[in-house]
């Protein structure tokens, strides 16, 4: 990178980072307001997950697709064919440079570490953010977004959709009206495997002409490019860019748990699986979390615990759901009146079932999650995972990855400082920027 570009660089990140102070939202829409029925929406990432993310939103009808920043112009056949009037830009930070006027919310669908330095910047500049799960990549990003969001007043929501389905929001409100009495332990997993064991490839492949590397690495360390092992899905099994099966599906398979339970921030977290390796996230996790006693469980602290991959929750525990097979995603809520098995995407079950054979289930109406988000921007109620609550989800979840690193210690959490008892575990709290990524509150 040239002098000229890194200057450029610089210059833009300071000017987004007090924009907020500079150009309050109704300046920022006087200067160029749109329709009062029309949200102008941005998005960074235009395939995958994040094609679905901005399809989702545009399917509201106030949605209007103004620009697209990704790094990769050969996965962009299908959003070009979709929205042919689109915007389209490789680099992120030119999009927000130009079009922030012209913006009235922005979506996040990149990988895991590229969320924060984003979400910083787009909200410095007073634009409302619907961020994909994780939040962040690290718990330190995850505060800061957290607090801007709150200090700027503005509408966030991340996207963990299942939360306004009625099979999550049925789970909650079965716990909190007591259905299965008061919870004792949960025991929650995935079998997805975003996890590698062997050693990263000694090679060297030839970047693609249609690829930006530098941009995709981002504020992550730089390293040769390997075709198919990092961009564009196997990123989730790399430590600097993804955070493993747990970050993929925890804040979605957790979320119903810390919802319902009212879960404040974890008091100690101990992992009983494999350490990942210098570059890769281990498979096969079980991580237990003790969390501080809520109105909704039995003692003075409740256990929560994790497994993925062919890690599954222990025979006992299983044998609570009877013949039932196992789901490959799920939560088992053991309550003190009953059990509760909610499988991921499920209505939940109450068990055992000659105890609940007449129970009348609520019933409660999926919504958006999508256009929640596009309803309150335009003022139009609230959105119900903001990052007020996706924010301490996140960080609880992202404990789990962290602990893998230091198997079999238990590890207590100040979230208030945001520190563990253990000096070499406080490393990884907040993770470096490479130079000229500094996004200021973050780096």
């Amino acid at each position: 990178m040239s002098d000229s570009q890194l200057a450029g660089r610089r210059a833009f990140l300071k000017q987004a980072a007090v924009a907020g102070v500079a150009a309050p939202f109704f300046v920022r829409n006087l200067i160029s307001a749109p329709p009062s029925n029309t949200v102008r929406l941005g998005s960074f990432g235009g395939a995958g997950m994040a094609f679905v993310t901005l399809d989702m939103l545009a399917t509201h009808p106030s949605i209007k697709l103004g620009c697209v920043a990704d790094v990769d112009s050969a996965r962009l056949d299908p959003l070009k064919a979709k929205y042919p009037g689109v915007k389209i830009y490789q680099d992120w930070r030119e999009m927000l440079q130009k079009e922030h006027r012209n913006l009235d919310a922005v979506c996040v669908g990149t990988p895991d570490h590229m969320h924060a330095p984003i979400a910083m910047s787009s909200m410095a500049l007073k634009l409302p953010v619907y961020g994909q799960k994780p939040l962040a990549h690290d718990i330190f990003e995850v505060r800061k977004l957290t607090e801007m969001a709150r200090k700027k007043k503005l509408v966030t929501q991340m996207g963990i959709q299942i939360h306004s389905r009625s099979e999550y929001k049925t789970a909650v409100q079965l716990v909190q009206t007591g259905a299965i009495g008061k919870i004792q332990e949960v025991h929650s997993w995935s079998s997805k495997k975003w996890g590698d064991m062997d050693p990263v490839p000694d090679r060297t492949d030839p970047i693609p002409s249609t690829l930006n590397w530098d941009m995709w690495i981002g504020a992550g360390p730089m390293r040769p490019f390997l075709r198919g092992y990092y961009h564009p899905a196997n990123w989730r099994k790399r430590i600097d860019f993804g955070t493993a099966t747990f970050g993929d599906m925890g804040c979605h398979i957790y979320d119903p748990v810390f919802g319902a339970l009212q879960l404040t921030a974890p008091l100690t977290v101990r992992s009983e699986g494999p350490a990942p390796g210098p570059r890769n996230w281990s498979i096969n996790a079980i991580v237990h979390y003790t969390f501080p006693a809520t109105p909704f469980t039995e003692g003075k602290t409740v256990k929560v615990t994790w497994y993925d991959g062919d890690a599954k929750p222990p025979q006992e525990v299983q044998a609570l759901i009877g013949e039932r097979k196992l789901p490959d995603q799920g939560s088992i809520f053991i309550g003190t009146k009953g059990v509760m098995l909610l499988e991921h995407i499920g209505k939940p079950i109450l068990l055992p079932e000659k105890q609940f054979a007449g129970f009348v289930m609520p019933q409660i109406e999926s919504v958006s999650h999508y256009h929640q988000f596009v309803d309150a921007v335009m003022g139009k109620g609230k959105t119900s995972a903001g990052f007020d609550y996706a924010g301490p989800l996140t960080e609880a979840v992202l404990l789990g990855p962290l602990a893998t690193r230091f198997p079999n210690t238990t590890l207590a959490w100040n979230a208030r400082k945001m520190k563990f008892d253990h000096a070499d575990a406080n490393q990884y709290v907040r993770r470096r920027y490479r130079q000229g990524w500094e996004v200021k509150g973050l780096s």
